[in-house]
């Protein structure tokens, strides 16, 4: 019997539990104003007693409009230097994009690849060292979201005055945000280069961190024809912007302080929530600022 009634006691409170609501939180946000200056310490008080308090200030990486994306519209820039030495001087070194190449480097799968040739759009050393390239966008030639690969194609062939000889001194690729944030990809060392030969394998591309070598030929030297190929660039994918979480359930929070360090309008949002057991309930409160110089 005694066992009886404690389950019905233990029924009941737990029926009288399930009622419990979980609420809307209480919570509002204020400033003393809405324009500041670049360095100004700004207050953002409370009021009402959310649970928990998660912060964006508006700054890349902290957008709120962009805590569930993972795809973005960037810009993948590249640029390189050059140098050509030896021989009769020609365009025998041409820059290419591909976003169908499967990763695997060989002679029979580079050609199953379709190569865009924008050499064009580079400027190349014709005897000078260390000549910028320019700042190249990648973006047009970006298809379905495919990773995108580099490429340097050298040509040569037998003749009287000897080969050219080549040397990539620099490489970078930098992704670009639609925000303008600016996050490296590959340097020359990280650039993840790897070779193929379709002609004379005894003269190759030599790989190293600091450089690609092409070193050509003397008059003796066959005709030669020579790919290296960076590592696909998956310049698309973004992680998702996060906020800060400034208060849980046990803690209290009246105020919160930040400081702006550019210009700019800023989209601010507190998202706060009720947590229970059986359910949570979220409030977001935004405000704009503007930051002046």
């Amino acid at each position: 019997m005694h066992k009886i009634f404690l389950y019905i006691f233990c029924v009941f409170i737990a029926a009288g539990c399930s009622k419990e609501k979980v609420v809307v939180p209480d919570f509002e946000i204020s400033t003393e104003s809405g324009t500041y200056k670049v360095g100004d310490t700004i207050t953002f008080n409370f009021s009402g007693k959310p649970d928990n308090i998660t912060f964006y200030s508006g700054e890349p990486g902290h957008n709120f409009d962009y805590r569930s994306r993972t795809v973005a519209d960037n810009d993948l820039q590249i640029e390189f230097k050059t140098l050509v030495q030896y021989a009769v001087i020609y365009d025998n070194l041409k820059l290419l994009v591909s976003t169908d190449f499967n990763g695997i480097y060989s002679a029979d799968n580079l050609k199953l690849a379709t190569w865009t040739d924008i050499s064009d759009r580079a400027t190349f050393s014709a005897g000078q060292d260390n000549v910028s390239s320019g700042v190249i966008s990648l973006k047009p030639y970006v298809r379905d979201n495919s990773l995108l690969y580099v490429a340097f194609h050298y040509t040569d062939y037998k003749k009287s005055q000897g080969q050219n000889r080549w040397i990539i001194r620099t490489f970078t690729a930098d992704k670009i945000s639609p925000e303008g944030v600016v996050s490296n990809l590959a340097t020359m060392a990280t650039g993840g280069w790897k070779g193929i030969s379709l002609l004379n394998s005894t003269q190759v591309w030599t790989i190293s961190s600091t450089q690609l070598l092409m070193y050509g030929g003397t008059a003796a030297n066959e005709d030669n024809d020579d790919w290296v190929i960076s590592k696909g660039f998956d310049f698309q994918s973004v992680e998702p912007d996060l906020g800060i979480a400034l208060k849980n359930v046990s803690t209290r929070l009246d105020s919160y302080q930040h400081v702006y360090t550019e210009p700019g309008t800023y989209k601010v949002v507190f998202e706060a929530s009720s947590v229970r057991y059986n359910g949570e309930k979220r409030v977001v409160k935004e405000l704009s600022l503007q930051i002046m110089p």
